[in-house]
């Protein structure tokens, strides 16, 4: 660990000898955590890129491993959230609004390229009433008085908004 310390950026072999070291472990946890290889796979790429730029400030009041898998947990968390707000939003345009979403009747964001390509298909107030109760997670009180807009507003845009994206792709659904 301090030879990769001392050696970064010009050298990097101690760095991916110290990689190699922590791989699998590192990959297990993620995919215990996250409960699938291909977010697991991702953390673990993000994880090795802050130790990589994180290194050179490592003071060593920890152990390096202690040091590690706090920066694991924490991206491991980061995705999760990730994933959650996708589900939620996925729940939201659920073409039944009495009804949960389920996986197979609820479109898939990833499969239509990501939330951003839903949100170019409102307007640039109700895209940002979407954004922060979505990605956010701000109650509508919240949002209303960021937007400077009255609470009743607010929810009658955001429910706007989420009709015309379920009518906007419903036909993704039905096929």
């Amino acid at each position: 660990m301090a030879r990769a310390h001392d050696e970064l950026f010009h050298i990097t072999r101690a760095y991916e000898e110290l990689m190699r070291r922590y791989q699998r472990t590192l990959f297990n946890v993620c995919a215990r955590y996250l409960g699938n290889d291909r977010d697991a796979d991702d953390v673990c790429q993000e994880v090795m890129l802050k130790v990589l730029y994180g290194l050179k400030n490592f003071e060593g009041k920890s152990k390096f491993k202690t040091w590690l898998y706090s920066i694991t947990y924490n991206e491991c968390i980061t995705q999760y959230r990730k994933e959650r707000r996708k589900r939620r939003l996925t729940d939201a345009l659920s073409l039944d609004p009495l009804e949960e979403a389920s996986e197979d009747k609820a479109p898939k964001i990833e499969d239509r390229g990501g939330l951003d390509r839903w949100l170019v298909h409102v307007n640039p107030i109700d895209r940002e009433i979407l954004v922060l109760r979505f990605v956010a997670e701000l109650e509508f009180q919240e949002i209303a008085d960021i937007m400077h807009m009255g609470l009743s507003a607010t929810k009658m845009r955001y429910k706007r908004a989420l009709d015309r994206l379920r009518e906007k792709f419903a036909g993704i659904t039905e096929g």
